[in-house]
């Protein structure tokens, strides 16, 4: 059986005498394709399930169900995905750097810079959604600066760059959002206000989870029976807060929902690769498709109650179920592309894997310009198949720019 990683084949012999198991060896690949295909995969959804949600007359289930109802739409199950996604990824980024030779300290501080980036971003973000008309910039333009910030500060800037220019750059985007933070006016037009933590937004909550779970893992020295208890705990959290025994939220964690999301993500990297450098292939196949399937009898067993089905309020049912698909999905993506190395099959998306968060900010640049240019699609962009189309056509255009950006050096990494 031979393993994709990176742009590289590796035989998993060659893997099993460098990765028995997490705890005892953290000489893991430091990147599966797989997980960069799924990313890929995920963001593509992303922006699209994104931009479809302002279409009109298509079906329900490829939306977001309502904040009330009890159900899961297409749209549901892509953040979700998302949180997995980010578990999947975190052993073999800080694997990489405790292999490396990194001290406690500067991967303890890669873990807070990284998360507090996130954490930025997001509540800039959210404030996005209570702008005010009365505020000095159009909101448009103050969405573009940010952005721009955003940029400036956490660009992945080449080796080869001067120090003094890159730090320049970074203080310039510091700035930027420094003066934009000032500048910014929300709330009602007859009483306005300045920057407000109303939620975390996407990148937020992304944030906080990243922070718990890569403190965990780092902290227990990535012990596969320690991400397993904690993922148990959050999920009892989560029950506890659905079922009414719980009347509060734990700081950083909420409910716990994002937690077990991406601790679930944790623990099957951490499974995928003992198994695989064991080589118990039928085992993986076997554990990962039962695994999948009782998330989501789980989920549909708990529904009714704890309060049934819902993204917007993060029930367990809701957790679960993303989980399962999650998993299955994940399993279908490890066959495909570390096992059969189909991933040509997504070369087009691959920016999105590799430049994900540059994909996931260019939209609010590219709705601010059409915003401003006053553009109008036409009607059968607006609605039903054609608004659909239309919707691929923006995931596409935008993880194109990114393509073309990241051959230039362009990309953000934090």
């Amino acid at each position: 059986m031979v393993m994709k990683v990176a742009e590289q084949e590796i035989d998993i012999r060659d893997l099993e005498k460098n990765s028995h198991a997490v705890e005892h060896s953290r000489k893991v690949p430091a990147r599966l394709l797989s997980i960069d295909v799924f990313r890929a995969v995920t963001m593509l959804f992303m922006i699209f399930v994104n931009d479809v949600d302002g279409v009109k007359n298509i079906p329900e289930w490829i939306k977001h169900v309502g904040a009330d109802d009890d159900g899961l739409g297409f749209a549901d199950t892509i953040f979700p995905a998302f949180l997995f996604i980010v578990g999947l990824s975190l052993p073999f980024a800080l694997n990489k750097r405790i292999n490396n030779g990194d001290s406690f300290y500067s991967i303890a501080t890669y873990i807070l810079t990284r998360s507090i980036a996130l954490l930025v971003m997001g509540f800039l973000h959210v404030n996005l959604e209570n702008y005010n008309s009365t505020a000095i910039l159009p909101r448009a333009v103050w969405e573009i600066f940010i952005t721009i910030g955003f940029f400036l500060i956490w660009l992945d800037y080449p080796k080869e760059i001067k120090k003094a220019k890159r730090s320049f750059l970074q203080a310039t985007g510091i700035l930027v959002l420094v003066i934009m933070a000032f500048l910014y006016k929300g709330g009602e037009a007859t009483a306005p206000v300045g920057l407000r933590p109303y939620w975390w937004g996407i990148l937020g909550i992304i944030g906080w989870s990243y922070l718990v779970c890569a403190a965990i893992y780092f902290l227990s020295n990535g012990k596969l029976w320690v991400q397993i208890g904690f993922l148990t705990i959050f999920f009892v959290i989560n029950i506890l807060a659905h079922t009414g025994v719980l009347n509060f939220s734990f700081p950083a964690i909420d409910d716990a929902s994002s937690a077990s999301l991406t601790m679930a993500g944790v623990v099957i990297s951490l499974l995928y690769t003992r198994l695989i450098a064991e080589r118990k292939e039928k085992l993986l196949w076997m554990l990962f498709a039962i695994a999948g399937i009782v998330m989501v009898i789980f989920g549909l067993v708990i529904r009714p109650y704890a309060e049934g089905i819902s993204k917007i309020h993060s029930t367990t049912a809701w957790i679960s179920i993303c989980i399962g698909i999650s998993i299955l999905v994940f399993e279908l993506i490890i066959y495909l592309v570390d096992i059969k190395g189909k991933h040509n099959w997504f070369k087009g998306i691959r920016p999105a894997g590799t430049s994900t968060l540059t994909v996931y900010l260019i939209p609010y640049l590219l709705y601010s310009i059409i915003h401003l240019i006053g553009f109008h699609y036409p009607t059968f962009f607006s609605q039903g198949v054609g608004g659909i189309i239309r919707s691929f056509l923006i995931a596409f255009f935008v993880i194109w720019i990114a393509g073309l950006l990241e051959k230039r050096r362009v990309r953000l990494r934090i």
